[in-house]
C-alpha cells in the first residue's frame, strides 16, 4: 500500500498564461488535484472524489520548460477520508535545483461501486516529517468545520455593489474524471479563470493568484450541465483582492440549480521587478458590501491563526 505518489514532468506552453512565460495559477490546481486523486486511489485501492482543497500557497512563478515535480502524501485519514498534502516544486532544466512553488491540503473520500463512502486503512506516520504533516493536517480539520459554516453563512444577494465577473457554459465530455463527473481539478482552473477575470477588470492590469482557501466541493457537476460561476470581490488590501467564488450547476431541461464549489481567493498585481503593487480600494457602499468585507477580514485572521506546514525548501534532481 503506498502512501506517497510523485509526478514528473515538463511545463509546456499549452500551461501558460497569457504573457507566455509563467503557467496560470488554474493549470497548477488542475495537477495537484491529479497527483493527489492518484495517490487516494493507490491508498485505499478504489475510487475517490475530491471533497476539500485548502491551505493553498503560491510561493514563486513556474516558467514554460520548467522541470515539475508534484508530490501528494497522505497524511491522515477518517473512516473513509484522506488528507493529502501536496507540493509543486520546480527547477530550470540546466540546474536541476528543485525549489517549492506551491504548497496546499486536499481531502478526498473513498466511494464505493454504488458511489457512497467506504472505509479506508487506518494510517500512521513513518518518519518525523510525515508525524509534523499530521499535526498541523489534524488542526487544520477542526478549524475547516467553522471556516467552512462561516463562509456558508454569509449573504450574496443583488444588494451587493463590489465589482463582480459570471461565466456560464456547458461541461463538456472532456472535463469528466474517472467516475463520470468534473474533476476536482478542471473545477478549480475555472475558479481560477474567473476570480483572475473579476480581479485584472479592477486593477486593469494581469492578476496573479496567491492564495485560495476554502475549496468546498459540495455537489458533482455532471457532463452537459449548465455550469455558472460567479466571482465578487469582497475586501481589497493595500495590495491584495479577496474574490469569493460560489459555483452552481444544473441539468439543461430543469431550472433547479444545485450548489456545487465555493471558495475564497487572493490574487495581487505585479510590478515590472515582480513585486505585488498597489491596488485600487473598495468602496464599500451597502450593508452587504460591509459585511462581506469584514467576513474576509476574519478569515485572514482565522487562518493566520493556524500554525503553518513544515516543507523541504531546496533539493538537488534526484535527491532522497
Amino acid at each position: 500500500m503506498n502512501d506517497v505518489m510523485t509526478l514528473r514532468f515538463l511545463a509546456a506552453p499549452t500551461d501558460v498564461s497569457e504573457d507566455g512565460v509563467t503557467v496560470q495559477a488554474g493549470r497548477v490546481l488542475e495537477w495537484i488535484d491529479k497527483a493527489g486523486y492518484a495517490c487516494a486511489v493507490g491508498y485505499s485501492g478504489g475510487y475517490c472524489v475530491t471533497a476539500y482543497v485548502g491551505n493553498v500557497h503560491f510561493t514563486r512563478p513556474i516558467r514554460n520548460g520548467d522541470l515539475i515535480e508534484v508530490t501528494a502524501r497522505i497524511v491522515h485519514t477518517g473512516r473513509s477520508s484522506m488528507q493529502v498534502v501536496v507540493t509543486v516544486d520546480a527547477a530550470d532544466v540546466r540546474e536541476r535545483v528543485f525549489r517549492p512553488a506551491m504548497d496546499c491540503i486536499l481531502a478526498f473520500v473513498a466511494m464505493d461501486e454504488q458511489r457512497r463512502p467506504t472505509p479506508v486503512p487506518h494510517w500512521e506516520p513513518s518518519d518525523v516529517e510525515s508525524e509534523q504533516l499530521s499535526r498541523g493536517t489534524d488542526e487544520r480539520v477542526v478549524a475547516r468545520s467553522g471556516i467552512r459554516d462561516l463562509m456558508r453563512a454569509q449573504q450574496y444577494t443583488e444588494a451587493g455593489t463590489t465589482p463582480r465577473q459570471q461565466f456560464r457554459f456547458l461541461a463538456s465530455p472532456s472535463d469528466v474524471n474517472w467516475g463520470g463527473n468534473a474533476h476536482g481539478g478542471i473545477v478549480m482552473r475555472w475558479i481560477d479563470e474567473v476570480a483572475r477575470a473579476c480581479a485584472m477588470g479592477w486593477c486593469g492590469d494581469d492578476a496573479v493568484a496567491v492564495y485560495s482557501g476554502g475549496i468546498h466541493f459540495l455537489n458533482p457537476i455532471h457532463i452537459g450541465d449548465v455550469v455558472e460561476l460567479e466571482a465578487r470581490m469582497i475586501h481589497t488590501g493595500p495590495h491584495s483582492m479577496h474574490i469569493a467564488v460560489h459555483v452552481r450547476a444544473r441539468d439543461p431541461r430543469s431550472d433547479d440549480w444545485r450548489e456545487t464549489t465555493q471558495c475564497m481567493t487572493i490574487f495581487v498585481c505585479r510590478d515590472d521587478a515582480g513585486r505585488a503593487s498597489a491596488v485600487p480600494q473598495l468602496v464599500l457602499a451597502s450593508d452587504e458590501d460591509r459585511a462581506l468585507d469584514a467576513h474576509a477580514v476574519d478569515l485572514v485572521r482565522l487562518r493566520s491563526e493556524l500554525e503553518p506546514l513544515q516543507f523541504a525548501v531546496e533539493r538537488k534532481y534526484g535527491a532522497p
